[in-house]
């Protein structure tokens, strides 16, 4: 019964990401962004995303992150009373991100409003004004301040400007307020200009596409032009135990952390599955089982694995009480220690991979889905259809790649960030 339900759903993965890159188009607009279209007949709605890459470090913390608070805060034909409501009116949902890799913009509109929110698109990527700076700054001070009152954030916080520390990746919370001060409007309007004229593009789409549109509204953008980065790739990672006490604070918040490979490389799939194994399959997952069904350590416990261009990072998290700080880093420690001396079984290999296609497949359901994986993947230098190249790697790993893996990555080289009352 198992292995006909294996081989059925192997089947079923396979058929899903072929017939998914079968309806994938790929082509270059006038400036050389690379597009990438997957047509979703008779849908209603269209969705895009494009990123530009970043490959320069901002001058100061907080520099991009207001940024991207002011490319909606008007443009040189609209005031940002007036792209709220037009965008409003027609039911466009548009937003930007700035991730540490790229800046993202993304629209989703019904099909009839296809070519007004690609003007809007223009319109802003051309012509934002960053009105606004001082009140968005003051705003996103108050907004950090308040998240940090959050003992979970706070811990999160600490482990990031520890983890890389001295490094773009490492601007946290607390770094961009300590120096969000030093930044000017004209470093924001700077930077902006910088990444829009020295970076790649890429841009995808999923839905009922007129790529004719595409090139006539984006094909008049600044050219995609590969760029040297100047994010390099952090100091090799050494033990560090960082505490602070927040006496408010009704729980303990713990973070370990090791630095691991990234999307791309060869061990990618392996941390993967290492991931849904130990702690973020939910109830299934080891850590879950062990420290919080059977020790009852925690009401919440789980893995992370976060990736950047540069590095990326696994973790491990829990809150507790305080009584409990040295009783759960011990079974951290023992979870670690099983996956790095015992070979996971096959049966739990098994389930992993099914679990993570799972996940793979209910996150790409709808078209602003689709279109933000494979421009994700695109701007990462991977080809826009990556996801199926992940699923046939994840079938390969063995128990011995887990074992291999694990001994390699979970070292005496870790963070360990704690918050206490």
């Amino acid at each position: 019964m198992n292995m006909l339900f294996s081989i059925t759903f192997l089947q079923f993965d396979t058929l899903f990401y072929l017939c998914f890159n079968l309806s994938m188009r790929e082509f270059n607009l006038k400036n050389n962004i690379r597009a990438c279209v997957k047509e979703n007949k008779n849908t209603p709605r269209v969705a895009l995303t494009l990123n530009f890459s970043i490959t320069k470090p901002e001058k100061y913390s907080g520099e991009y992150s207001i940024m991207n608070r002011l490319l909606l805060k008007g443009t040189e034909k609209y005031s940002s009373e007036e792209l709220s409501a037009i965008l409003d009116e027609n039911a466009i949902d548009f937003s930007t991100e700035m991730k540490s890799d790229y800046l993202r913009f993304r629209f989703v509109c019904l099909n009839e409003d296809f070519e007004k929110a690609l003007s809007i698109l223009k319109e802003v990527i051309l012509h934002s004004t960053f009105e606004e700076f001082d009140k968005e700054k003051t705003k996103l001070k108050g907004e950090l301040t308040a998240e940090l009152d959050s003992a979970k954030v706070k811990v999160s916080d600490l482990f990031t400007k520890t983890i890389y520390k001295n490094h773009f990746y490492g601007h946290s919370y607390t770094k961009i307020l300590e120096e969000i001060d030093n930044v000017s409007k004209e470093d924001v309007i700077n930077s902006y200009r910088e990444i829009l004229h020295n970076s790649r593009k890429t841009v995808a789409l999923a839905g009922d596409v007129n790529a004719a549109l595409i090139d006539k509204y984006l094909g008049d953008i600044p050219q995609s032009v590969e760029v040297e980065t100047l994010i390099s790739v952090p100091e090799p990672l050494k033990q560090e135990y960082s505490e602070i006490v927040k006496e408010d604070a009704n729980q303990a918040q713990i973070l370990q952390g090791w630095r691991v490979p990234t999307i791309g490389d060869d061990e990618y799939p392996v941390i993967m599955l290492l991931n849904i194994i130990l702690g973020a399959s939910g109830l299934s997952s080891r850590l879950f089982l062990e420290l919080r069904e059977k020790k009852g350590l925690a009401y919440t416990v789980r893995t992370a694995y976060e990736t950047h261009k540069k590095s990326a990072v696994f973790s491990i998290y829990i809150g507790t009480e305080p009584s409990n700080i040295q009783t759960s880093i011990d079974g951290f420690k023992e979870e670690i220690e099983k996956i790095k001396t015992i070979p996971v079984s096959e049966e739990e290999l098994k389930n992993a991979v099914n679990n993570l296609i799972g996940k793979q497949q209910y996150v790409t359901e709808t078209n602003g889905q689709q279109a933000n994986m494979m421009a994700y993947y695109s701007i990462m230098g991977k080809p826009f259809d990556y996801q199926a190249e992940i699923i046939e790697k994840l079938h390969k790993v063995t128990p011995k790649d887990l074992l291999d893996c694990a001994n390699k990555y979970f070292t005496d080289d870790y963070i360990l960030s704690v918050i206490k009352p």
